[in-house]
């Protein structure tokens, strides 16, 4: 089991925590962006800076992927493909996409899209807040536990 985030709009402190988790757990975990990311000396962690492009990391997550892999992830397209090749998918606020709510999720970002290029501000997320970055080290902690076997 690997985890790989879709590292160029992953939060640092989400980062933070899964950084720590690797060296806790032993998982490999590695962050994925077209530009390149800085991370701490560990043989559980690395980053791999794919080329500029529209999809093109997500595009290498859900290649590299396999199932039972753990995607960090707020895009909602690339959750419900790598869900479709049978790995996990959980977003930075905690939030585990599943077969069951990630078509609902695509609909509902489908609708946005048509909202915002039909000109209605819709806003962006709110800031992550403390809420939210327990909620994603609890929801990690709990799949490391349930999933990942260290070596």
């Amino acid at each position: 089991m690997k985890i790989w985030v879709d590292a160029d709009a992953c939060p640092n402190v989400v980062k933070e925590i899964l950084f720590r988790a690797a060296d806790r757990t032993k998982v490999n975990v590695t962050l994925v962006a077209n530009q390149y990311i800085r991370v701490p000396p560990s043989p559980f962690i690395r980053s791999t800076q794919v080329e500029q492009g529209f999809d093109v990391a997500d595009n290498y997550i859900v290649q590299q992927a396999e199932a039972g892999d753990l995607i960090i992830t707020a895009d909602i397209p690339l959750a419900d493909e790598v869900i479709t090749k049978g790995a996990h998918a959980l977003n930075p606020r905690g939030e585990m996409y599943t077969k069951d709510t990630i078509k609902q999720r695509l609909q509902m970002r489908d609708f946005m899209e048509t909202m915002r290029s039909s000109g209605v501000q819709t806003g962006g997320p709110a800031p992550l807040s403390q809420a939210d970055r327990q909620n994603f080290a609890n929801k990690l902690d709990a799949f490391l536990a349930k999933n990942h076997k260290p070596q």
